[in-house]
């Protein structure tokens, strides 16, 4: 599983168990808060109920009297009251008084008139002087028929004449606590849904910036170039201390590697140079010891084209990016490379032409390369084509970007050779007695043109002779 899943489910699961328990504390809450407040509004209204009773019933009229009728006449007033969304249309309160004895002598809703309540709680307590409130269920098999009693004294002075009580069902309150927990339902489902949100924002931004990093260090295993990926905090301080550590070890290596493959290569040039030094100690013809003489000199060439060459292959292959990217005009660095190589041309008695799309793309990347990229391209052209051969250079527009081709009238690339002559110190002999190039030219072409974004190809022509371009992304 990866470590964004992993991360998502951990961080989500804490959320949900803490809305889930938080849910818990406020549904358990809602209900006993709802009733604890229609509690205190009774205690209110059953000791205003009790002090507006005990005229009559110290004088013996409480079922008869003004106060039984004022709340008798309660059941038939259309209160039309909306409270919060709900109509109320009547009052739900029921009015009972007992004697001192705990009879019922006044019952609001004449059910009970005459019964004993003194081992009910609200009554059995007020007598006694103490609070006295009780919930009973009208329906012992249904919860929601419990109603509400709280009790008041009706007091003679100091001494307890009757316990006025007001009752009120349970269920008058339902339509507020379902309301009440509908809307912590749903904001606690709002409350998961914007911890999940913000949880895969989460996740998806770990994933991105882990993702990063070991897409970078898979690049840098492999051997690709890689850009080392936008991060911030500690990953950018991560990503940072891996970049630190390829350049360090990618150095010590290149190094190693580098000296290796120059070391190698210069084995051969600098042997002929030694054998043509020792024959020249000897008396020669005159014909010989120039001929050997041109041959040190040759060969000192050589490795003098060889290491600027590895120089310029090393410092490409070392770029990572191209740091100030700007849009390229090809055909001017066509131009360029065509006045460059004009003496080698009259030289060989080789033609050059040149032929451009219009309008042509313009690549965004370095010029300075691909100018010498190109210039690599027209040196092999020259070397491998016949006196009186012609080498063209073309510039296309093509599958949204730029194709630069040369090709020659030489002998073209055997088979055998075509997979592998962009690999470093891979080199044919040239026509005539011109020897081996360094093997170098055709890496650093391939290797400009993968710090482009392009790529770099090389095969026979049906007619004769050699093709090799570059195709680069237009900008």
């Amino acid at each position: 599983m990866r470590i964004g899943l992993r991360i998502l489910l951990g961080y989500f699961l804490i959320v949900a168990l803490a809305a889930l328990l938080l849910g818990q504390v406020f549904l358990r809450e809602v209900k006993p808060g709802v009733r604890q407040a229609m509690e205190d509004t009774l205690v209110d209204t059953a000791n205003v109920l009790a002090e507006l009773a005990t005229d009559d019933l110290l004088s013996g009229r409480i079922d008869d009297g003004r106060f039984a009728t004022r709340i008798r006449a309660l059941a038939g007033r259309d209160i039309g009251a909306g409270i919060w969304g709900f109509e109320k249309r009547e009052v739900t309160y029921r009015v009972t008084v007992t004697d001192d004895r705990g009879i019922v002598v006044f019952d609001s809703a004449g059910r009970d008139l005459g019964a004993d309540y003194s081992r009910w709680n609200d009554v059995h307590r007020t007598l006694r002087g103490r609070y006295g409130a009780r919930s009973t269920r009208s329906d012992p098999e249904d919860d929601s028929s419990s109603v509400m009693h709280v009790a008041a004294p009706i007091r003679d002075g100091a001494r307890i004449a009757g316990v006025l009580t007001v009752s009120k069902p349970n269920r008058a309150m339902a339509p507020f606590i379902a309301r009440s927990e509908a809307v912590i339902l749903r904001w606690g489902l709002v409350l998961l849904g914007s911890a999940l949100l913000v949880g895969l924002s989460a996740a998806w931004w770990l994933s991105r910036q882990l993702g990063g990093l070991r897409g970078y260090a898979d690049a840098v295993t492999a051997g690709r170039r890689a850009v080392l990926p936008r991060s911030a905090g500690e990953f950018a301080d991560l990503g940072r201390a891996l970049q630190t550590m390829r350049e360090r070890l990618e150095d010590r290596g290149y190094v190693e590697r580098y000296v290796h493959t120059l070391t190698h290569e210069l084995k051969s040039p600098l042997a002929a140079i030694r054998g043509s030094a020792e024959l020249l100690e000897s008396a020669l013809p005159e014909a010989d010891r120039r001929r050997f003489a041109a041959n040190i000199g040759a060969q000192s060439e050589r490795m003098a084209a060889m290491i600027d060459k590895l120089l310029a292959l090393a410092a490409v292959e070392h770029r990572q990016r191209i740091e100030d990217p700007a849009p390229v005009d090809l055909a001017s660095i066509a131009r360029d490379v065509a006045e460059a190589v004009a003496p080698r041309l009259r030289a060989d008695d080789v033609a050059l032409g040149l032929e451009a799309d219009q309008p042509l793309p313009s690549p965004v990347g370095d010029a300075f390369l691909l100018r010498q990229a190109l210039e690599n391209l027209v040196d092999n052209a020259i070397a491998f084509s016949p006196r009186g051969g012609r080498v063209s250079v073309t510039l296309r527009a093509r599958n949204g970007g730029v194709a630069l081709e040369v090709s020659d009238d030489g002998p073209g690339v055997p088979d055998y050779a075509l997979d592998q002559v962009f690999e470093r110190f891979y080199s044919l002999s040239r026509p005539g007695d011109a020897g081996r190039s360094s093997g170098i030219g055709l890496t650093f072409v391939a290797e400009v043109a993968k710090l482009h974004g392009g790529r770099a190809w090389l095969r026979n022509r049906d007619g004769g002779g050699a093709l090799a371009g570059i195709e680069l992304p237009a900008g």
